[in-house]
């Protein structure tokens, strides 16, 4: 099975994430802001104890309220593993072409394999991002979330639209004899 797929790499998985971030991030912040005014992202306010609290915050970051927590750690659990259930992938990884495999199978991963890859996502990046970085040094570019969920993220060919071919337009040369 290996042998067949085309497995996707750092770049393009990063590209992918940057996208669901923003995507995210613009659905997320206006109304965080709207609840909780101007000064939400204010930077004396979310890192009120600087450079460290700058750097914990980035790992553990603390709400500013209850809407806080619903949008910004439940709303992407939902969206993302609801994401990769239903279609293998999120909206990041559909543009870039890639989708997410059980490894062994190489079909749709179940959604214990989803839910436990994305609680996984916290182990690839608490020792400084290594469990991400493995992503560029592994042969079938597998982070640490995908080895403990057996999962692996593949590229796939988008299929390209043929317009259907009306009646009589392929037969030109038949069409001028019966003239």
């Amino acid at each position: 099975m290996s042998d067949k797929l085309e497995y996707a790499g750092f770049w393009r998985r990063v590209g992918a994430n940057l996208i669901d971030d923003l995507l995210i991030t613009a659905i997320t912040l206006p109304i965080l802001t709207e609840y909780y005014g101007w000064s939400y992202s204010d930077s004396e306010n979310l890192f009120p104890n600087g450079f460290l609290s700058f750097w914990l915050s980035l790992v553990f970051p603390l709400p500013a309220g209850s809407l806080d927590f619903w949008l910004s750690y439940f709303f992407p659990y939902i969206f993302v593993t609801s994401f990769w259930t239903w279609k293998q992938a999120t909206p990041g990884k559909m543009a870039v072409s890639v989708k997410i495999i059980d490894a062994k199978t190489g079909k749709a991963p179940s959604s214990g394999q989803c839910i436990g890859r994305y609680f996984a996502y916290l182990l690839s990046f608490l020792p400084l991002g290594l469990g991400f970085l493995w992503i560029a040094f592994d042969d079938r570019k597998r982070g640490w979330h995908d080895m403990l969920c057996r999962t692996a993220v593949v590229r796939y060919q988008k299929k390209k639209y043929k317009p259907p071919v009306p009646p009589g337009d392929g037969d030109e040369q038949n069409q001028e004899s019966r003239l």
